[in-house]
């Protein structure tokens, strides 16, 4: 069974930064693309980013370009979210996530990630 636990979200004013951690157990992502998604409240779940299984591609969304960084350690079995110049509208829980079909990479919402149990990030103005 896949396990992901993110850590790092908190309270922070506009134009900060954050970094998000995701360690994952019970498999090696070695093979698996890895990625972040977001919820805000009264909205529906949308993607951030993911990152290849060897990080040779990267894919964000429109409204965290240039502002945002996927990484991942295969070393460590974990995959991090750098977020800089925060805006309020970023506000949300962040879900970890991992692809259940080695090497597969998508970015929408779908019964083929596993996903974390989320970490809240609160931007203010």
């Amino acid at each position: 069974q896949v396990q992901l636990v993110e850590s790092g979200g908190g309270l922070v004013q506009a134009g900060g930064s954050l970094r998000l951690s995701c360690a994952a157990s019970g498999r090696t992502l070695t093979t698996y693309t890895m990625g972040w998604f977001r919820q805000a409240p009264g909205k529906e779940r949308e993607f951030v980013a993911v990152i290849s299984w060897n990080s040779a591609r990267t894919y964000y969304a429109d409204s965290v370009k240039g502002r945002f960084t996927i990484s991942r350690d295969n070393a460590k079995n974990t995959v991090y979210l750098q977020m800089n110049s925060l805006k309020p509208e970023d506000t949300a829980i962040y879900y970890c996530t991992t692809e259940r079909t080695p090497n597969r990479l998508s970015t929408e919402v779908s019964s083929n990630w596993y996903w974390g149990q989320g970490t809240q990030v609160t931007v203010s103005s």
